[in-house]
């Protein structure tokens, strides 16, 4: 799971990838990756929410074949 997580995370577009990389492993809050990528606070949730939904459709396509 963790090796099909991380392939999905590398096939993410460039900004979400980097939104869930400072999120979920370097423990920014998106206030703080705003700061970084100069975006505002509402445009990196939405990048944190489409990069959720991409990665979690990929864990169900994998769940499905596994059944």
């Amino acid at each position: 799971v963790k090796e099909t997580l991380s392939a999905s995370i590398d096939k993410l577009p460039e900004k979400e990838r980097i939104v869930v990389t400072l999120y979920y492993y370097e423990g920014l809050t998106l206030k703080e990756i705003s700061l970084v990528l100069k975006l505002s606070e509402a445009r990196i949730s939405q990048l944190h929410t489409k990069a959720i939904f991409r990665l979690r459709g990929a864990l169900a396509r994998i769940k499905s074949s596994l059944l």
